[in-house]
This record gives C-alpha cells, sequence and structure tokens, in this order.
C-alpha cells in the first residue's frame, strides 16, 4: 500500500482534490522500472512477486540470501550497493538484528537515483532517519513511505513530518 501512495502519489492528489484541484501531478509507472527489496524472506518474497506482477523487474540483496534462492524466488541477487544505484523503488523487509541495525546510511542514500523511493515497513532503526530527511529535502530522492521509525512515537517535530513526498503511516 504504502509504494503505491508514494510513487502514484495518492496522498498528494487526495489533499489536491479536497482544495479544489485537479491532477497537479502524474505518478511513476512502475512496469519496465526495478525494485529493490532488502529482505528475500516470507514478507520480501511476497513484495517482490507483487513487483513482478506489476511487470517490474525484481533485484535483491540479504545477509544470508545466495544466487539460487533469489533465482527460486524469480529474482536476481545483487551486492547491496547495487541494489541501491539501480533501484527504482528500494523495499526493506529485514529482520532487526546487529547486521541491520542502521543499513540505510547518508552513503546508500547517496547511491540512489534522484527518481527513486525508498519504502521501509520492516524495523526503523534500519533507516537512518536524519540521513533520510536530508536526502529528500535535498531532493537527492523522489520520495519515501514509511510505518516505522527510527524514533517512536514520533515527536511532533520530527524532520519527515514536514517533506513533501513523503508517506507516513
Amino acid at each position: 500500500g504504502l509504494l503505491m501512495a508514494i510513487v502514484r502519489r495518492i496522498p498528494h492528489e487526495d489533499r489536491a482534490m479536497r482544495e479544489g484541484r485537479w491532477q497537479t501531478g502524474l505518478g511513476v509507472e512502475l512496469a519496465g522500472k526495478t525494485l529493490g527489496i532488502i529482505g528475500l524472506g516470507r514478507i520480501g518474497s511476497r513484495i517482490a512477486a507483487f513487483g513482478q506482477f506489476l511487470g517490474m523487474r525484481v533485484l535483491a540483496w540479504g545477509p544470508t540470501l545466495t544466487e539460487e534462492r533469489a533465482a527460486a524466488s524469480g529474482v536476481t541477487y545483487v551486492p547491496l550497493d547495487t541494489l541501491f544505484r539501480e533501484s527504482d523503488v528500494i523495499s526493506l523487509h529485514l529482520r532487526l538484528s546487529e547486521q541491520t541495525l542502521g543499513i540505510v546510511t547518508a552513503r546508500r542514500l547517496s547511491l540512489m537515483k534522484r527518481t527513486a523511493y525508498l519504502v521501509n515497513t520492516a524495523r526503523g532503526p534500519r533507516v537512518d532517519g536524519a540521513a533520510l530527511g536530508a536526502a529528500r529535502r535535498e531532493g537527492r530522492i523522489a520520495g519515501a513511505a514509511l510505518d516505522v521509525y527510527d524514533v517512536e512515537p514520533l515527536p511532533l517535530n520530527y524532520p519527515l513530518l514536514a517533506l513533501q513526498n513523503v508517506v507516513l503511516s
């Protein structure tokens, strides 16, 4: 839901319609784009299948993922930095561990395309919230959608709350 909301601009267009405006922009067509899955477990595999259904090329990385297991799901295993460089949408589905804590760093966000989106529905502490806010505020990524955060509950001054093209739930 968050993936579709951010790339199709659903919250933005809903607000515009309620204010009497009509189609303020166009959402991204996902067919032909690349979906990067970080963590190809039970949920990550379902999101990969969803991406394939939408006509997306699917890349995956995980701390224990092998090329063979990725291929069995019909996806391509790549190194993590490659996934960040090549993906149009990145979706996180990792268990929280020492190895995955803070895995989405400012450096990795800097590898993303300016037109790319980050979706995190896994655990908040995997993403450096300040770095994500800076990447979005400076237009280095197109948007983000999250339902987990590095600080919970969110304080009213949380930087992502004030940013455009960020969906929070």
